[in-house]
């Protein structure tokens, strides 16, 4: 078993420099709290940036259908950087999730192969119809959509992340040959027969969340049982082990956030953060994000070489990153006080996207079952 790398490399450091420039340009924290209270789904304009002119929508596809030839690590990098920003693109769901369920169906054909390099070049976004809480591990989960023998889609998915403004919907159904992977052309939902995309509202109002409706919608198989339970599976053990990535970002900028504000702040003629009480919190919290780093970066890489350890490393960097976010949002907004309080603070998109972070792709105590298991450690009884 090889030692897996957890340092980042020079292209991976340029890739991180390029991000975290268009981000402090195009997604400041004030236009991701004007953004929050409109109905778009996501920033169209940062979305092409990121997405086309950056080319980051197809780091997980090979170059030979049309992506970057890149690899999780890469991917890891740019969710790091959205998580500290907290930026509205649906990049977890379509280049992570939905590229990665496509990956794992047979790309030489072109039902697979046109949409695939249609989101590795941002020309199309695509969401994964499954529930965001849904968990990696164990099988597939069971289809809630039921597919005719010509393909038509019935059935409805709730909590679906990143379908509202998807072109393409990639769907598990039981179809009458069994469980397959089905897609839906939903660039025009509104007038897409059988397909109706219902709002619902999210914690993370960053992440809508959307429950479909399928009424005899006209779909296409992509993949039949064993290669679709395949496709679905890894595309959320992918999707749970880069998530967190994001997470580590986005606790990064909580305790950026909080020592500068501490070192601002000044009570009894001082900086509250010389008091020796809020220092040891925040070094607490550092040694929580120094561990949650080497988690992130190890499940990252285990992804990127395809290490059998891939299961382990995501049920443990999600067990423990998902917490560290969620205390770092915590101590971000408690330190700051009664500005912590304020809807003006950014410091409440941090804590609700934390929030829904924790339950996306299984929650922490999920995670930690599933590590039990893994390494033959049985809960105590009694």
């Amino acid at each position: 078993m090889s030692t897996p790398d957890l340092l980042y490399s020079e292209a991976e450091d340029d890739l991180r420099s390029a991000v975290r420039s268009l981000l402090a340009d195009r997604c400041p924290p004030a236009a991701v709290l004007a953004g929050a209270e409109s109905a778009r789904p996501y920033d169209p304009a940062l979305w092409r940036s990121l997405a086309v002119e950056m080319g980051t929508a197809g780091l997980l596809v090979p170059d030979k259908l049309g992506g970057q030839g890149a690899t999780a690590r890469e991917a890891a990098v740019v969710l790091e950087e959205l998580g500290r920003a907290v930026a509205p693109v649906p990049y977890l769901t379509s280049a992570v999730l939905a590229a990665t369920a496509l990956l794992g169906c047979d790309t030489d054909e072109e039902r697979v192969a046109r949409p695939l390099g249609a989101l590795a070049e941002g020309r199309a976004v695509g969401a994964l119809a499954l529930p965001l809480s849904t968990a990696p591990g164990g099988g597939a989960p069971s289809a809630t959509v039921t597919a005719r023998g010509d393909g038509a889609l019935s059935g409805r998915v709730g909590g679906v992340a990143g379908a509202a403004g998807a072109d393409i919907l990639l769907v598990p159904a039981e179809g009458p040959d069994g469980y397959g992977l089905y897609s839906v052309d939903a660039a025009a939902a509104a007038d897409a027969p059988g397909v109706t995309v219902e709002p619902l509202t999210p914690l993370d109002l960053t992440r809508p969340l959307s429950a479909l409706h399928f009424a005899d919608a006209p779909a296409r198989r992509l993949a039949g049982p064993d290669r679709a339970r395949d496709a679905v599976g890894r595309a959320l053990m992918a999707g749970a082990g880069l998530l967190a990535s994001e997470q580590l970002g986005l606790a990064e900028w909580c305790l950026t956030e909080t020592v500068r504000h501490t070192k601002e702040r000044h009570q009894f003629g001082r900086p509250i953060g010389s008091f020796q009480a809020l220092k040891h919190r925040m070094a607490g919290l550092w040694l929580e994000l120094v561990s949650a780093r080497a988690a992130a970066r190890h499940a990252a890489d285990a992804l990127a070489t395809d290490s059998p350890e891939v299961p382990v490393a995501v049920a443990v960097a999600q067990a423990y990153c998902a917490r560290v976010a969620v205390h770092a949002a915590e101590e971000c907004v408690q330190l700051h006080g009664g500005t912590g309080m304020t809807w003006e603070h950014p410091a409440h998109l941090y804590l609700k996207r934390a929030k829904s972070d924790e339950i996306a792709l299984g929650t922490p105590g999920r995670h930690r079952a599933a590590l039990a298991g893994l390494v033959d450690l049985p809960a105590p009884v009694g």
